[in-house]
């Protein structure tokens, strides 16, 4: 049942988009949205309310003398920079450890991707090669829709269950009108992670940066002392960022500034960037750090001729969950009665989690059993998601 949930809801398109300032950016979002609606209605849940904005909330009542809310929450939407359309998902039985070859030349192979040779013997499901897959986060909506089935149909004690499935989280925005006191649990966790092992309560500290250079264009036969090339100027700023805090350097805890996109001419030149770090002193140097190269430039080339703007986006959840950690330690006593072996690491982006745990409602992330996610190289591992099953079941339970 749950292979066949999740390819159901994997084939709507739900790509959101960052060419509009709506809630939900794309209107098809509903669409999962409203399947997820009737399914919920379906299976006797309470106070169920999809928003305009595209978000649905649904309670299932505690069966037994808990006072205890715990929620659960996942996301609608798939990336808008890789097509979420007309996903073909690919099923493959007792993964025998060979290459899997998809459409577009895309292979899926231990030898680029070592961990799945711990996957041998498993079920997987993969893309065609021409879409993403949608696990992320697809996979979370199939999880608790699969775990709330099973406590309709069985007579399991558990608390009081809060769902809510958001749109836009690949964007963010998407739970801004988000209302923790109207959701009413004591704390809730995001499905929306990697790995069936995992907890994080860890994330980034993000800002964003967008630096302007404004140039003036003369004729290059006449342009000695005279031309100021935005174009060359942005260059000379990126250069003077410290080389080896850009992505492909980083890991773990190490935070990065990376250039997102450029554009310009010789008038103008425009660099959009973001800056992540765990640690928000650090944050606040790369900050720092962008503020100082703008001030030499200007110095250099004339007043204004590089405009800084940054914007702090959200923040690290730990210091939060660390004063209450009733999430992570009714997760991590979870996997232990089933005999798992947590992994606590640290996120290296963002979750709506974040966000919320910011708003009052501490939610750390767990896994769903998908991997490579935001490309055609996405796959999920159906035997994993049928442990995040198990483990939010006992979660949930009394």
């Amino acid at each position: 049942m749950l292979l066949e949930r999740f390819i159901n809801y994997v084939k709507i398109d739900t790509m959101s988009s960052e060419d509009q300032t709506t809630t939900p950016s794309t209107l098809k979002q509903f669409d999962l949205a409203r399947l997820l609606e009737k399914e919920l209605q379906e299976l006797g849940l309470v106070d169920i309310k999809l928003s305009e904005h595209c978000i649905l909330t649904a309670t299932l009542p505690s069966n037994c003398e808990s006072n205890e809310v715990v929620g659960f929450i996942a996301h609608l939407d798939t990336i808008p920079g890789f097509s979420g359309t007309n996903v073909n998902p690919n099923v493959v039985y007792n993964y025998d450890g060979s290459t899997i070859e998809l459409k577009n030349n895309i292979k899926l192979s231990p030898s680029q991707f070592p961990f799945m040779n711990d996957l041998i013997g498993k079920t997987l499901i993969t893309t065609d090669g021409t879409t993403v897959l949608g696990a992320d986060d697809k996979a979370g909506v199939a999880i608790i829709m699969e775990m709330l089935e099973y406590f309709v149909k069985n007579d399991i004690p558990h608390k009081t269950i809060k769902v809510a499935f958001t749109p836009d989280e690949e964007i963010g925005g998407g739970i801004d009108s988000f209302n923790v006191n109207e959701f009413g649990a004591d704390y809730a966790y995001t499905i929306d992670g990697g790995a069936y092992n995992e907890i994080n309560y860890e994330n980034f500290n993000a800002a964003s940066a967008i630096v302007k250079v404004n140039g003036l264009d003369i004729h290059p036969g006449s342009a000695k002392g005279q031309m100021i090339n935005a174009v060359s100027i942005a260059c000379e700023f990126e250069m003077m960022l410290d080389e080896f805090a850009k992505p492909m350097y980083t890991e773990g805890y190490e935070g990065f500034n990376h250039l997102c996109e450029m554009s310009g001419c010789v008038t103008t030149a425009t660099m959009d960037y973001i800056l992540r770090n765990h640690d928000l002193t650090k944050l606040e140097q790369q900050k720092q750090d962008f503020i100082n190269i703008a001030e030499k430039l200007n110095q250099k080339y004339g007043a204004n001729t590089v405009e800084l703007q940054i914007k702090d986006s959200y923040k690290n959840m730990a210091e939060y969950i660390k004063k209450d950690p009733r999430s992570v330690i009714a997760a991590t006593k979870a996997m232990e009665r089933l005999g798992i072996n947590t992994v606590t690491s640290p996120i290296r982006g963002g979750t709506d989690g974040a966000k919320l745990t910011l708003m009052g409602l501490n939610t750390p992330n767990l896994g769903t059993g998908g991997y490579n996610c935001h490309g055609p190289y996405e796959f999920a591992c159906l035997e994993e998601m049928e442990i995040v099953v198990d483990i939010i079941k006992e979660i949930a339970k009394k």
